[in-house]
């Protein structure tokens, strides 16, 4: 079906238009910018903000839903639960498991990428592919990864892993400073996979000698890495020198300071700053218990912590990790709503059809109010999400 949102403000990376319109005909935008020639049917999205959808590559959950399982469905609840938040697509993030790799969850993930492409009713935000979060990381800079996932790099088991993966495996979190790790980088690049430094006690020099391999990405900058300091600057004065490396940031003020937030992305840039959620099952819920990948953890006053102390992810939403960086940094909101589309487009290598509002994208919108509160969600050209409002302005079409 074609149908226009008209008169909205219109905000993408590279776009700020103050009224213009929006076709989708299908899962495709048709056009994008003044006034549509071939509307269609039209819809009034006057004092709306209509944005591209938001994608999150590093989140292991949400809504009461973890993505480290061995439940397809599972998977695709979130898909539906993330919607609500502005997320149009993401990946699955997979950790490891107990002296083994998590091959259950990988078959899991794969599985639930050709249920959501088969057409699963409901289907929400689209699964891009699957983030592999380790085993393959430093003791040290082990974070809420339990030693019993850890493991040695090995270019047999990620072999391994990629075809469990069926072609899915899109970014692999690593530490680049660990024997073997070189020729797993290697391995990764040649596969066509982002390979991202995380969870590392890497110095600045071995960090460079990554990024010559074919690192291209940072997992959530400052946590669980060596840090930036006056003579030993390590592996973020690396990434902030390469002009093709790509840095995450958790924009919910717990895990980096609001400050730091800003320090962030004026050093990456803001078209490298890619926005993340790290988000838990726990997401959308308030305090309450729940489990990341058999651990114990729990929420209180909006933090996230295993049982000894430890902070584990967060309970951030991207609508909110929008709201947070644009308060938080000195960027332009079109810079800003780059960091949650059109950045971590562009380092997964979908940005051939994700992350701008352009005609022949996919039809992934996030219709905002002025306040930056999600009214609506399209995925793929399908209504996932919507206030009742916009449910019914929607359904009219």
């Amino acid at each position: 079906m074609r149908y226009t949102l008209r008169g909205a403000r219109l905000i993408d990376a590279a776009t700020d238009l103050a009224a213009g319109d929006v076709t989708l005909d299908g899962a495709r935008i048709a056009a994008a910018g003044r006034a549509s020639a071939r509307p269609g049917a039209v819809i009034a999205a006057d004092g709306m903000i209509v944005l591209p959808g938001f994608i999150d590559v590093h989140t292991h959950g949400g809504g009461g839903c973890n993505l480290h399982t061995t439940a397809p469905d599972e998977i695709l609840r979130y898909a539906r639960w993330a919607a609500s938040t502005g997320v149009t697509s993401f990946l699955i993030g997979v950790v490891g498991t107990p002296g083994g790799l998590p091959e259950a969850q990988l078959r899991a993930a794969a599985a639930a990428i050709d249920m959501w492409q088969d057409g699963a009713e409901l289907q929400g935000a689209e699964p891009l592919g699957i983030h592999l979060e380790g085993p393959y990381i430093n003791e040290r800079r082990r974070g809420a990864h339990p030693i019993a996932w850890l493991r040695t790099p090995d270019t047999g088991e990620m072999e391994r892993v990629i075809t469990l993966a069926r072609g899915c495996l899109r970014l692999v979190t690593l530490a680049p400073e660990l024997p073997g790790a070189s020729d797993l980088i290697r391995l990764l690049v040649r596969a066509g996979v982002t390979v991202s430094m995380g969870h590392t006690d890497a110095t600045y020099e071995q960090a460079l000698e990554a990024i010559q391999l074919g690192v291209s990405h940072v997992t959530h900058c400052c946590n669980a890495m060596r840090p930036m300091l006056h003579r030993d600057p390590g592996p973020l004065s690396a990434a902030a020198q390469a002009p093709d490396v790509f840095g995450e940031v958790i924009a919910d003020g717990v895990h980096v300071h609001p400050a730091m937030v800003n320090v962030l992305v004026k050093l990456l840039g803001a078209d490298r700053a890619i926005m993340i959620t790290d988000a838990l099952a726990a997401a959308g819920r308030g305090d309450a218990d729940f489990e990341f990948a058999g651990q114990p953890a729990r929420v209180e006053r909006g933090v996230a912590r295993l049982a000894d102390g430890t902070i584990t992810g967060s309970v951030l939403t991207m609508d909110e990790a929008l709201r947070n960086v644009a308060r938080m940094t000195a960027i332009s909101l079109p810079a800003a709503v780059g960091t949650l589309t059109r950045n971590p487009a562009r380092s997964i290598h979908v940005d051939e059809r994700k992350g701008l509002l352009r005609a022949g994208y996919d039809a992934d919108l996030v219709i905002l109010d002025a306040a930056l509160t999600v009214q609506a969600t399209i995925c793929r050209g399908a209504v996932a999400y919507a206030t009742d409002e916009w449910r019914e302005r929607l359904g009219a079409v």
